[in-house]
């Protein structure tokens, strides 16, 4: 059961920050907390579990597992029985539960009546039916030794625990430390993981889609297209003259205008657009949505684009092969016709944006769809 407990008297968080820790300590025991990601998050029968087994083994009607905000307390887990079942608990500020703990480092805090105690004197769980006086906690502590919250075990009797109930608890907080250290080894394993995914769909040189990536959009595309009946149209790019570019400039200006030229096009498409990296001097877009008719619209606009910006040395021009998803002969037809369309626009002296058919006989010299 998650939920955040009402905070009630006691100093503020800040005010602990300044009385017992330093700020910056503060900070650390905060970017550790956050670093687990347990705050609101959802309900876990491990931690259920342990609550369960602490309200057992320390024959009190309530148990909580709860971690310390900069000015809340958040409950991980509770387990309660009889009239406590399914009543808020108004428990008090972190604040004034950190103090006593960092007061008995590594022991079990405990406060036999709460009532009697003069910091715990006025809370409202004190009163009423079903009255708290019992207050029970062992710390969870973080590696570097933070305090990140508290195993809590609470009884409407006066008492102490048993030196084995102390124990118990003790144990049962190492457990949900070690849950907590699983959960951030999963977290890291799954920020690793999403990196190297995104690494392996990523061009290292120009940081657009590669080829993997564009194998893998053209799937997804052609599905959709053959599902829902949208058009799907394809543009393929080849710089002009850029082997002559490199032997004159060398292969780091030829780095350089690729990264230029990729800046260029990314510039120049609309948001649902799809640019990567084919190969070499060749980029590929797909045009999820879009017809023959505003796939000429599109590549012309960006041949325009590169036609008409700097790059370092000299100004570059690309040829466009263009074609339109025909859905009974695939998306390998597809990318056939727009390499099609590729020759035949540098064949017709380049810087040319030209539709290209699956079997396509027409004079090189032609740049008519």
């Amino acid at each position: 059961m998650n939920e955040i407990l009402e905070v009630r008297h006691g100093v503020s968080a800040a005010h602990l920050a300044n009385q017992i820790i330093r700020e910056e300590e503060e900070s650390a025991r905060l970017l550790a907390l956050e670093s687990y990601e347990i705050l609101d998050s959802a309900p876990e029968k491990s931690y259920d579990d342990i609550a369960r087994l602490a309200a057992y083994v320390c024959a009190a009607p309530v148990a909580l597992i709860t971690f310390y905000d900069r000015n809340q307390q958040w409950v991980k887990s509770r387990f309660a029985t009889g009239n406590f079942a399914d009543r808020p608990l108004h428990m008090p500020a972190a604040a004034l539960l950190c103090e006593r703990m960092v007061l008995q480092p590594g022991k079990v805090t405990q406060i036999s009546d709460m009532s009697l105690d003069e910091g715990f004197a006025v809370l409202p769980l004190l009163h009423g039916n079903g009255k708290l006086r019992f207050y029970g906690a062992m710390p969870i502590y973080s590696p570097a030794g933070d305090i990140l919250g508290a195993l809590t075990v609470l009884d409407r009797r006066s008492r102490t625990l048993a030196h084995e109930q102390c124990q118990a608890l003790e144990t049962l907080a190492r457990q949900i430390m070690e849950l907590l250290e699983m959960r951030r080894t999963l977290i890291g394993l799954s920020d690793a993981n999403a990196k190297l995914g995104q690494q392996n769909i990523t061009d290292a040189l120009t940081g657009i889609p590669n080829r993997r990536a564009y194998d893998q959009k053209l799937t997804e595309e052609y599905s959709r297209a053959k599902r829902t009946g949208a058009p799907l149209s394809m543009l393929l790019i080849d710089i002009d003259n850029f082997k002559e570019y490199n032997d004159n400039f060398g292969h780091p200006a030829g780095d350089t205008a690729l990264q230029s030229v990729a800046r260029v096009l990314m510039s120049s498409l609309r948001p649902y657009d799809f640019l990567a990296r084919y190969g070499g001097e060749e980029f590929v877009i797909i045009l999820p949505s879009t017809d023959l008719t505003d796939a000429i619209v599109v590549a012309e606009r960006v041949r325009g684009l590169v036609a008409g910006s700097e790059f370092p040395h000299r100004k570059f021009t690309i040829s466009i092969g263009i074609a339109r998803l025909d859905v009974d002969a695939g998306a390998r037809a597809l990318v056939q016709a727009a390499d099609n369309g590729l020759y035949r626009a540098k064949a017709a002296g380049r810087n040319k944006a030209v539709v290209g058919k699956l079997n396509d006989s027409s004079p090189a010299g032609s740049a008519t769809p």
